[in-house]
């Protein structure tokens, strides 16, 4: 297993859409911000066969320190949900075990 990164990603498609890679990191970068943006709004975003992004409350609780064993309280906080697409759970599921 390898880790991609934004730069990685920057180089092949700046390569595959033959466009500069300072244009392709700003669109990406827009992109990422923009979805940010709208899950900071609580907002749902969907795209077609890849997946759709949600925020999720996650309700406050009592955890417990595991070197004192005393209660901590955990105040409520919002984290984001991905649930996969049709395409994308296909291609994920098809492929051979390596």
């Amino acid at each position: 297993m390898a880790t991609i990164k934004k730069k990685d990603l920057v180089d092949r498609i700046s390569k595959s859409t033959e466009t500069s890679r300072s244009t392709v990191k700003v669109v990406i970068q827009c992109f990422l911000e923009e979805i940010i943006a709208e899950l900071a709004k609580d907002n749902r975003l969907e795209f077609r066969d890849f997946g759709v992004f949600k925020v999720k409350e996650r309700a406050a609780r009592t955890a417990q320190n595991p070197k004192t064993m005393e209660p901590v309280h955990v105040p409520p906080k919002k984290t984001t949900k991905f649930k996969m697409g049709r395409s994308m759970k296909e291609r994920l599921n098809s492929r051979p075990a390596e």
